[in-house]
């Protein structure tokens, strides 16, 4: 046991070196907005993250480490977990195989390095998996009271937690030799728990017009048509294969296949049980595919004690799954861990020094990360030469440009999204017309036309913008003069006389987001 978790020490601790050596990515600035706004709910996703940013920064200061630090520290408590799970009802060899297995998969490193929900949800749901295992094995209050407290944790950090709760009453009720659990208060008072500590979203949600709620339903397609489509389905397979890498997918697959025909190593049922707190997050989200676009990470959490399962069948010299021979399964372990360590490892480097050939306007990587620094010391400029700098505000109009340039113009101002022709977003509920009207402003578009005309419309008058390209010397796309193209170009505008217009305006059609803006 030693060795799993000195293996997850080692590599909390690269994460944590890593953080802080790139930018932010847009969305983690913005979740970092929530850290200086804190609330009992935000308009996109549940609250913990931003509580979490607030605690982290407010101890060490705004920079990048302190706020990927919640992300590093939830990441290892969740791999603690499962290689708690693993080494209790498997063995230490299995332990050990999931610590090797966790830390190597992408879509973990991702989870557990950005300042995203996606860690926090993965604390909650390795904690929630653990001690509802531990309750149904010995029916103990106090494990379905801990259980309860993780669901509750991970509710607050991301809203697809509420999965969790339904698989794993799904396992009783089908376990004939855990349904008897089910009969005792024990776990009903459990999820009364999670479900109170989630009080205060539901609270929010009720005093603004159930925002949170309206932008779920939205990405979930229901204000589309009812069609069954084939075209995101293959997309989401594919995201799924590339987070985990092609041949960990391929073992999970597997898995999930063994443990549902019941010919697992040693039909344990703890196998049945992970089948029941993993596969339902990943079908679910494939049945969605079939109707709206899923995006790769919305699965993640489920991956957890999917990952435990991978490792109990695949890592031990056993018989019996799927009549594959101990030497080759043991070959397909070898394999898969391998080669997702090979792929981690290179898009981490990558984003600190880029040295994959991957295509200019494929490579998000480069057009994520890129550029910030620069754009907030030449928007903090441009403000400070504004005739009045004091009743200047910085704009942008998405609201991960206005969150990167609070975050990297010289002070860290508050800044301003004009969400009139974008979407309703956080920043909806920090700012109101009156707070700016007659203000001036320096605002950050990525087009240098289409969005002078819209400018026209908030203020009196608006010059022509100035170009900032970024560049940086990446010899895989050198042109035959030398020189490398730009990686984008921001355009920085100078407006003046707000008249107002910062919040949404519904376009024609349905849209269930219409009467969270009162319209």
């Amino acid at each position: 046991m030693r060795t799993a978790w000195l293996w997850l020490a080692g590599w909390a601790l690269f994460r944590l070196i890593w953080a802080g050596l790139f930018p932010l990515a847009p969305d983690e600035a913005n979740y970092w907005q929530w850290g200086r706004h804190l609330a009992w709910g935000y308009h996109d996703q549940a609250p913990l993250m931003g509580w979490a940013l607030w605690l982290s920064t407010s101890v060490l200061g705004h920079c990048e480490w302190s706020v990927r630090l919640p992300s590093v520290l939830a990441m290892w408590t969740a791999s603690a977990y499962l290689v708690a799970m693993a080494r209790r009802w498997s063995g230490t060899r299995t332990a050990v195989a999931v610590a090797f297995l966790t830390q190597g998969v992408l879509v973990f490193n991702v989870g557990g390095l950005l300042a995203t929900p996606d860690a926090l949800q993965a604390a909650g749901w390795a904690g929630a998996a653990y001690h509802t295992a531990r309750a149904y094995e010995n029916g103990k209050w106090a494990q379905w009271l801990t259980a309860g407290f993780w669901l509750g944790l991970g509710l607050l950090a991301k809203y697809t937690m509420i999965v969790f709760p339904a698989g794993a009453f799904a396992y009783g009720l089908f376990s004939s030799q855990h349904r008897v659990r089910l009969i005792s208060p024990g776990p009903y008072v459990g999820l009364l728990l999670g479900l109170a500590m989630f009080c205060p979203v539901i609270y929010w949600n009720h005093e603004n017009n159930w925002n949170s709620l309206r932008h779920v339903a939205h990405l979930g397609g229901t204000d589309q048509d009812f069609i069954l489509q084939w075209r995101y389905l293959g997309d989401y397979v594919a995201s799924q294969a590339a987070l985990l890498s092609p041949l960990v997918f391929l073992l999970i697959l597997l898995s999930w296949g063994t443990a549902s025909m019941g010919t697992g190593v040693g039909g344990h049922w703890t196998q049945t049980y992970y089948l029941w707190t993993s596969f339902p997050m990943f079908a679910g989200f494939a049945l969605l595919s079939l109707h709206t676009r899923v995006y790769g990470n919305w699965p993640a959490a489920g991956y957890l004690t999917a990952s435990v399962l991978a490792a109990t069948y695949f890592s031990q010299r056993t018989k019996r799954v799927f009549s594959t021979r101990p030497k080759e399964r043991g070959k397909l372990w070898a394999w898969a861990v391998g080669t997702s360590y090979l792929l981690t490892l290179c898009v981490l480097l990558h984003v600190v020094w880029p040295v994959l050939p991957v295509p200019l306007q494929m490579d998000r990587t480069l057009t994520e990360l890129s550029g910030w620094r620069e754009l907030g010391e030449e928007a903090g400029a441009l403000k400070e030469a504004m005739p009045q700098p004091s009743r200047t505000f910085l704009f942008g109009l998405r609201y991960q440009i206005a969150s990167e340039l609070a975050f990297y113009s010289p002070g860290r101002p508050r800044t301003v999204c004009i969400n009139r022709w974008k979407r309703p977003n956080v920043y909806d509920y920090w700012w109101r017309d009156q707070d700016l009207l007659g203000w001036d402003a320096v605002g950050v578009t990525l087009s240098p036309d289409s969005h002078t005309t819209m400018l026209h419309e908030v203020f009196d008058r608006v010059d022509p913008p100035v170009a900032l390209p970024v560049t940086r010397d990446l010899p895989f796309y050198r042109r035959k003069d030398g020189a490398c193209p730009p990686i984008k170009t921001f355009y920085l505008y100078k407006a003046y006389g707000f008249r107002g217009g910062l919040r949404w305006k519904p376009p024609e059609g349905r849209d269930v987001r219409k009467v969270a803006q009162g319209s």
